[in-house]
């Protein structure tokens, strides 16, 4: 069985070997079933057959190195945990297949650990996971860096484990630790490189494959803003840091083999000619907005045929914008890909029903895939908008750096806010009808919900959460206990949607850390009311699980 196959997994038995260990380490009343039944299992056909025969071989080649960063993201996930390091090494295949179908099964969108990882207990998923040794605490970590400053670099390095050699800390390049499974990644890449005729996919698939082997991105990542002429729309690499929830530095290996539908793609494309509007339009001071980064944004609309790595479990993204390298961002700025199957299937299952269950009748009427698609959209816009490299302290640096394991939340927090912020500005403009702000709004505050529901832990539910605490006290919503919905109120919605952007882009600006911690503790919480509606969805499923082909 294949890491990716396994984890991807929708029967519901399990191996002997991982049962045994299922019935001697799982809480009381566990029910891996009723865990899986929270996961909308559904088959991605996807059409290929506009392919010519070079692209279906590079696609499949690329399948191939996805399936090689599963193998590498669970070590990433799990490796310095003492109670899964024999299992991860050995080279016996049961046992491996055990610990990747238990992975497959235990984890989930839902990121509560007692509830999700009973075979491993609650040191299974440490704030380190695997980038960081098992014992190792933010506190230890910050004052080793503050007693070594020449290490500082590469022990932060987000391309580096970090490991423990007696009194002293070390940085193992990612080159290294994985190179079992990256170098014949980088061979498989070099392969499709070779195949393909384009140009510019080319160009990116060998210098990939260069990074694979020295850890230096930068010349990879502009080489992957230029792809163009070519339905193959790959990302591979190390990029999100979601994973590393102790400092908020070590990116995971993840990988989306997806094909764009030109069409869709060029409809959505003129709204990246707004980026400078956007950025001026901020609701903060101009010193404090970003200008020069650059605004050069391709936009995608594509079809995933293929993932790995951290984009297998846990929620399925439905967009991304990438790269996350400041240095990149300012000089070609990002590019954003809408993942319309992965959309479509949420949109279907989770989000359409769920607007009957939180807004009274009317507004979940107003409830539009069109306006899921625009906020997801204008969410990866906005993630290139906004202070990006600060001075602190008379200091150059970033945000990301600043705010640690808090980064990420609110700057999924900031996206999602933003967003709205920038639809509303298109509104203006005229290019989005402006009497259609009551779907606007109710597909947002419905969307909340969707995402609240994978847990406190995951960055996109914690900045739900606080999306709705401080929403809920600028009264941009009220709730009726008799029937146990919402109603949204636009205009407060949209003075509320301001202000929290507000607050939230100045402790960006300002790498506030402590500010930052308190602002999350004071409104990133459910109350009773968003308790109940939760628990009112137990029907719907929490997240989609695609299955992917093994080839095209």
């Amino acid at each position: 069985m294949r890491a990716a196959a396994a984890l991807l997994a929708s029967a519901t038995a399990l191996t002997p070997l991982a049962a045994s260990a299922q019935e001697a380490s799982a809480p009381a009343g566990y029910d891996i079933n009723a865990q899986l039944a929270k996961l909308a299992t559904i088959k991605m056909d996807v059409e290929t057959g506009f392919l010519t025969e070079e692209e279906r071989e590079v696609v499949n080649l690329l399948i191939k190195a996805s399936d090689l960063l599963s193998e590498v993201y669970l070590r990433q996930r799990f490796a310095q945990n003492p109670q899964v390091q024999r299992a991860v090494s050995m080279n016996r295949r049961a046992d491996r297949d055990q610990l990747v179908e238990m992975f497959a099964r235990n984890f989930g969108p839902w990121d509560t650990l007692a509830e999700l990882h009973p075979f491993w207990g609650n040191t299974a998923m440490p704030e380190g996971a695997g980038f960081y040794p098992v014992d190792l605490t933010r506190a230890d970590f910050e004052s080793y860096l503050a007693a070594h400053p020449g290490e500082k670099a590469a022990l932060t390095s987000p391309y580096t484990v970090v490991k423990r050699e007696g009194d002293k800390l070390v940085a193992v390049p990612y080159s290294v630790e994985y190179k079992e499974w990256l170098e014949p990644a980088a061979k498989l890449l070099e392969q499709a490189a070779a195949r393909t005729s384009n140009a510019s996919l080319k160009k990116f698939l060998s210098l990939r494959a260069k990074a694979f082997r020295t850890d230096d991105y930068f010349e990879s990542e502009l080489a992957w803003m230029d792809i163009e002429g070519t339905p193959i729309e790959p990302a591979i690499g190390p990029y999100e840091v979601y994973t590393d929830r102790l400092m908020g530095a070590k990116t995971a290996f993840e990988s989306f083999v997806t094909l764009k539908d030109p069409e869709e793609s060029a409809a959505l494309a003129k709204y990246k000619n707004y980026l400078k509007d956007m950025e001026a339009n901020l609701p903060i001071e101009d010193q404090y907005k970003n200008f020069q980064r650059g605004f050069a944004s391709p936009i995608a609309v594509a079809e995933q045929v293929h993932g790995g790595g951290d984009n297998v479990p846990g929620p399925q993204t439905v967009a991304f914008n990438l790269p996350n390298d400041e240095r990149v961002r300012e000089a070609k700025g990002a590019k954003k890909v809408i993942l319309s199957n992965v959309l479509g299937a949420k949109f279907e299952r989770i989000l359409a029903p769920m607007g009957a269950l939180v807004l009274k009748a009317d507004q979940a009427a107003l409830v539009a895939k069109k306006y899921m698609v625009f906020e997801t959209l204008f969410h990866e816009l906005s993630h290139s908008l906004g202070p990006g490299t600060i001075t602190v302290g008379g200091e150059t640096t970033t945000v990301d750096k600043m705010l640690k394991e808090q980064g990420s939340a609110l700057e999924e927090a900031k996206a999602d806010v933003a967003g709205v912020w920038n639809i509303l500005l298109m509104m203006d403009k005229g290019e989005i009808p402006a009497t259609e702000k009551p779907q606007l709004f109710a597909t947002y505050f419905t969307g909340i919900f969707r995402a609240v529901r994978f847990g406190a832990v995951e960055a996109h539910g914690k900045g739900a959460a606080l999306q709705y605490g401080y929403l809920r006290a600028k009264g941009a919503f009220t709730y009726d206990a008799a029937s146990g919905r919402y109603t949204v109120d636009d205009a407060k919605t949209e003075a509320g949607v301001r202000d929290l952007l507000h607050d939230i882009l100045m402790l960006q600006a300002k790498g506030d850390y402590e500010g930052t911690k308190a602002f999350m503790a004071k409104w990133a919480k459910l109350d009773a009311e968003a308790e109940q509606a939760i628990a009112a969805m137990g029907s719907l499923p929490v997240d989609i699980r695609p299955v992917y082909p093994d080839a095209v």
